[in-house]
């Protein structure tokens, strides 16, 4: 299992009262933050189906999904199995557990607003297997 610790200030620097630019085809990019507090940023997955998912994450703190554009599920794995849930179109969902995302409709076609801390650790792992994945 590998981990990262992510340590504040762990986004760029902005310029207050103007809009942020989004990198189009980009898996996540963290936009902007509050020292010691939150940062966000927009999450677009190129992973086209569950079977391209190789690796689950797992935050130690909760991270909050909105999409914004597009179509994206999200793989989450609570420990008995996993499951895939649909992000609804403009209604947040807290994700305290093993995920990972795709788009269904295209690399880089969903586009969520992701809000989580400035200061967590995050592990990675493989998949478990499963009746019909190896």
């Amino acid at each position: 299992m590998r981990r990262l610790r992510v340590l504040p200030p762990s986004f760029p620097s902005v310029t207050p009262h103007l809009a942020l630019e989004g990198l189009p085809g980009t898996t996540w990019q963290v936009l902007c933050g509050d020292p010691g507090h939150y940062r966000c940023g927009f999450y677009s997955p190129a992973a086209t189906k569950i079977e391209d998912l190789e690796y689950l994450e797992r935050h130690s703190c909760p991270e909050i999904f909105l999409l914004l554009t597009g179509s994206l599920m999200l793989l989450l794995d609570e420990g008995a199995e996993e499951r895939l849930v649909p992000l609804p179109l403009h209604r947040p969902i807290l994700v305290t557990t093993w995920h990972a995302g795709f788009c269904p409709d295209g690399a880089h076609t969903g586009t969520a607003f992701v809000v989580e801390r400035d200061r967590f650790t995050t592990w990675y792992r493989e998949r478990k297997p499963s009746p019909g994945r190896s």
